[in-house]
């Protein structure tokens, strides 16, 4: 327990000191491609009726979940087999590629500077590449409610619930 405390503690470091790492598959992207495989085949079973999509939905809520947490785990577990060191140094990096705060502060702060030269322009291409929405009518203040929607919702989901 206090090595995996460590890890976590490590973790965050790194995600503070280095942001997201570009060069590993990333988990989330992972999971969302399981989300859109399980969907497919599970909608390919299904039909119309609500019922068999709540179904097909939960049958996809399941897979995703059971498969999100087994895989780490077993991971982990075949890493401890090896070396309590090696579980140490996975689960480090598991938590540092869980986090991003590193990466949520760097691309608001570049709507911010943005902003405070006053290019609308740039404010915009800034906040498109951390909200799922067209960015092109935004107004000033558009784009400032859009980026602290986007970092306040982000905090909740790229760090505190990984870090619980």
């Amino acid at each position: 327990m206090t090595l995996s405390l460590l890890a976590l503690c490590l973790g965050c470091a790194l995600d503070l000191l280095l942001g997201d790492p570009h060069w590993m598959p990333h988990p989330v992207r992972l999971i969302g491609g399981l989300i859109e495989k399980t969907e497919r085949l599970v909608r390919s079973h299904c039909s119309e009726e609500p019922a068999s999509l709540r179904r097909g939905g939960a049958v996809t809520a399941l897979v995703v979940l059971v498969l999100s947490t087994l895989t780490p785990l077993l991971l982990l577990l075949a890493a401890q087999q090896i070396s309590p060191w090696l579980r140490f140094a996975l689960e480090t990096l598991m938590c540092y590629q869980i986090l991003a705060a590193r990466s949520l502060y760097d691309e608001s702060m570049k709507v911010c500077r943005a902003l405070r030269d006053g290019d609308l322009v740039e404010a915009r291409r800034a906040v498109s590449m951390i909200v799922g929405r067209d960015t092109d009518a935004l107004t000033t203040e558009g784009v400032a409610k859009a980026a602290v929607e986007t970092v306040a919702e982000n905090t909740s989901d790229g760090v505190v619930a990984p870090l619980l």
